[in-house]
């Protein structure tokens, strides 16, 4: 388990993520990260836009249902 510590930042609050936690997600100084509600009622931290994550499964869902218009489309 990693400990973060929240601190000022300008105005607001934020906390500084351990070079261990940046390795792990893979981000670095500019990168955003995403809070999200977990199922179990807790927070997880991910540099996965969720948003981007339903836009890509409802393209999926259109390429697979819609292969023969978007291949005419194509011509």
């Amino acid at each position: 388990m990693l400990a973060f510590k929240v601190t000022t930042v300008g105005s607001s609050v934020g906390f500084i993520l351990p070079k261990a936690a940046q390795e792990r997600l893979k981000v670095a100084k500019g990168d955003m990260v995403y809070l999200t509600e977990a199922p179990d009622g807790g927070y997880r931290l991910t540099p996965y836009s969720p948003d981007f994550e339903r836009q890509m499964t409802l393209a999926e869902t259109i390429m697979r249902e819609d292969r023969d218009i978007l291949r005419a489309l194509a011509k």
